[in-house]
C-alpha cells in the first residue's frame, strides 16, 4: 500500500473540520487529508436539500447516540449526530446566528484568551454572504446566509402576539444581541433550497484542489504519537474486515469529530481520565480529567396546539421563528436565558408515547435553556472504538434547580403568547401538555418525561487557561500533554453559545485554520 503522508491531517470533515481544511489548502504548498467516517454529500439529495433535514434523523447518516438513563430527563431521548461530509451542519436546520459577543467575552473570562468577541467577530464578514447590509456584514465569504421570507401566516400571527406579550420584533444578527425580541431566523441556505453547510460552502469549490484530498469512509480509530508524545498520523479502518491503515502528518493533526466523538477518539488515544481509561483497558498517556467531561446543551421543552387552519406544506426548514427573554433579569451577561423555536410542523417524538395526543394541523414553541448549568459527561462503552459511547446528558440535575425552572417559565411564557388576540383565529386546542397542566411541579413533571434536545451538546473537551487541569485545551487549541495535535469543535467550547451554534463553530474553524498557519 502507498504510505500517505500529508503535511496536516484533519479528523472528521464536519462543521469545523471543512472549514479548517478548505483554508489550510488556500496554501499550495501544504498537503491536507481530511478524513471523515460518512459519505460525501455531493450528490445526496436528501442532505442537500434543506427542507428534507427531518428524514436525515436515525438514519443510516446519523450515528444515533442513545443516552445514559437520566435522573431528572428524559432517558429516551437520542443525540443525532452525522454521518456524512458537512457534518452536523448537512444534518440540522441551518439556523444561522453570529457568535453573541457577550458569549465571547465570557469565553475570554473563563480562560480562553484570544477568544473574545474584538478577536474573533471580525471573522464572520470573512466567512459569510449574507442578504442584509451593515457594516458587520459579510458580502463574499463562503456561508450564504439569508433571512426567511415570512410567507407562514401563523408565523407572522405568532410574531404579533409575541408583540402584544411584549416581545417586539427584532432581527437577528444585527449589530447587539437580541435578548428580549422575536423575529423569523436567518439561515445558512442559498435561494434555491441547498443548505449552506461547512461542505456546500467550504469543499464544494475546491474539490478540484490538488492538495486537499477528501477522504470519505474512513473511520478513525485512534491518533498515533512518537516517542516524544507529538502527535504523528492516526489509524483508520475503511473496510468491513476492519483491516487498520494509518496516515501520517508531517505538522499536526486536528481533531475535528464534534462534542461527542472528539473526547471519545481521545480516550481511544490515551489522553483521557486516567482511572476511566484503566477501567476499559487504554494505556494512560496523559491524565485529563476534563477530556469527556462539562458537556452541556441546549435542553428543549415542547408546547403544541392544535390549529384551526392548515399548516404550511412549504416552509424553508419548518422551523423558522425565534423567540428570546430573560427570565433572570441581568444574571447572564446581558444574553437571553430562555429561546423558543416556532415550528409549523407536528413535534410529538417524545409526547406520543407518554399518551398525550397529536394532529396533523398543529403547531409548536420549544422553550430551551440558554446557558443550562446541569453537567454530563461522555465516557467510552469499551475499547473498541466502533461501539457507541456512554453519552450521559445528565439534565436538570443543576443542584439549584435552575434549569427546570427556566423551561416551566418558557412554556407559562408560550401559553402566554399564544393566548394574545393575533392567534385567536389559529390556535386551537392545547395538545400537550394540555390545559389540566398548571402548576409549576405539574409543568416540570412534564418536562423531565418529555423533553427533547436541540441537539448542540458542547464543551465536552474545553479550552481553558494553561493551569486549568479540567481544560484539556490550551486557547490555541492545543492538546495539553502532548505535541502536534488541536482539537476544533463545539466540545472546545468554555460554554456553550446562547443560540443556537453552528455558525459558531465554522467561525471557530476560521479562527483555528489562523492560528495553526500562524504556528506553521
Amino acid at each position: 500500500m502507498t504510505e500517505e503522508i500529508y503535511d496536516y491531517v484533519v479528523v472528521g470533515g464536519g462543521s469545523a473540520g471543512a472549514v479548517v481544511a478548505a483554508r489550510l489548502s488556500e496554501d499550495p504548498n501544504v498537503s491536507v487529508a481530511l478524513l471523515e467516517a460518512g459519505p460525501s454529500d455531493v450528490d445526496l439529495d436528501e442532505v442537500l436539500t434543506l427542507q428534507r433535514w427531518p428524514e436525515l434523523l436515525e438514519s443510516g447518516l446519523d450515528w444515533d447516540y442513545p443516552i445514559e438513563p437520566q435522573e431528572n430527563g428524559n432517558s429516551f431521548m437520542r443525540h443525532a449526530r452525522a454521518k456524512v461530509l458537512g457534518g452536523c451542519s448537512s444534518h440540522n436546520s441551518c439556523i444561522a446566528f453570529h457568535p453573541p459577543a457577550e458569549d465571547l467575552d465570557n469565553w475570554a473570562r473563563l480562560g480562553a484568551e484570544g477568544w473574545d468577541a474584538a478577536t474573533v467577530r471580525p471573522l464572520i464578514k470573512r466567512a459569510e454572504t449574507n442578504d442584509r447590509t451593515g457594516d458587520h456584514h459579510g458580502t463574499d465569504g463562503p456561508i450564504n446566509l439569508m433571512s426567511v421570507p415570512p410567507k407562514d401566516k401563523v408565523g407572522v400571527a405568532i410574531l404579533d402576539a409575541c408583540e402584544q406579550q411584549g416581545l417586539p420584533r427584532k432581527p437577528f444578527n444585527g449589530a447587539e444581541t437580541v435578548s428580549h425580541g422575536a423575529d423569523f431566523f436567518q439561515i445558512n441556505s442559498k435561494t434555491d433550497g441547498t443548505r449552506g453547510s461547512s461542505s456546500v460552502s467550504y469543499l464544494h469549490p475546491n474539490l478540484d484542489r490538488e492538495n486537499l484530498h477528501i477522504l470519505t469512509g474512513r473511520h478513525v480509530s485512534r491518533v498515533l504519537f512518537d516517542e516524544n508524545n507529538r502527535a504523528v498520523g492516526v489509524e483508520y479502518s475503511d473496510n468491513p474486515q476492519n483491516r487498520r491503515k494509518t496516515v501520517t502528518a508531517r505538522r499536526e493533526v486536528i481533531v475535528c469529530a464534534g462534542a461527542i466523538d472528539t473526547p471519545k477518539l481521545l480516550m481511544l488515544s490515551g489522553i483521557g481520565p486516567a482511572d476511566h481509561l484503566r477501567e476499559v483497558g487504554i494505556d494512560v498517556r496523559v491524565d485529563s480529567p476534563g477530556v469527556g467531561s462539562n458537556l452541556q446543551d441546549h435542553p428543549e421543552a415542547v408546547i403544541s396546539w392544535e390549529s384551526k387552519v392548515p399548516m404550511t406544506r412549504d416552509a424553508t426548514q419548518w422551523w423558522e421563528i425565534g423567540i428570546f427573554t430573560q427570565v433572570d433579569e441581568g444574571g447572564n451577561h446581558g444574553l437571553p436565558d430562555l429561546m423558543m423555536h416556532y415550528g409549523c410542523v407536528p413535534f410529538d417524538m417524545h409526547t406520543m408515547r407518554q399518551g398525550y395526543p397529536t394532529a396533523d394541523e398543529s403547531f409548536a414553541l420549544t422553550p430551551n435553556v440558554t446557558h443550562a448549568r446541569s453537567r454530563g459527561t461522555v465516557r467510552l462503552r469499551s475499547i473498541d472504538y466502533r461501539d457507541k459511547p456512554k453519552v450521559d446528558p445528565r439534565y436538570f440535575t443543576d443542584p439549584e434547580g435552575y434549569d427546570m425552572r427556566i423551561a416551566v417559565e418558557g412554556i407559562k411564557l408560550a401559553r402566554k403568547i399564544v393566548a394574545q388576540p393575533a392567534m385567536a383565529e389559529f390556535a386551537g386546542r392545547e395538545l400537550f401538555p394540555g390545559e389540566a397542566v398548571q402548576t409549576d411541579e405539574e409543568i416540570a413533571d412534564y418536562v423531565s418525561k418529555t423533553h427533547n434536545t436541540v441537539y448542540h451538546p458542547a464543551g465536552s473537551c474545553r479550552m481553558g487557561a494553561a493551569d486549568d487541569e479540567m481544560s484539556p485545551l490550551d486557547p490555541q487549541l492545543r492538546v495539553k500533554g502532548v505535541t502536534g495535535l488541536r482539537v476544533v469543535d463545539a466540545s472546545a467550547m468554555p460554554q456553550l453559545t446562547a443560540v443556537n451554534p453552528n455558525i459558531t463553530v465554522m467561525i471557530m474553524g476560521e479562527r483555528a485554520a489562523d492560528l495553526i498557519k500562524a504556528d506553521a
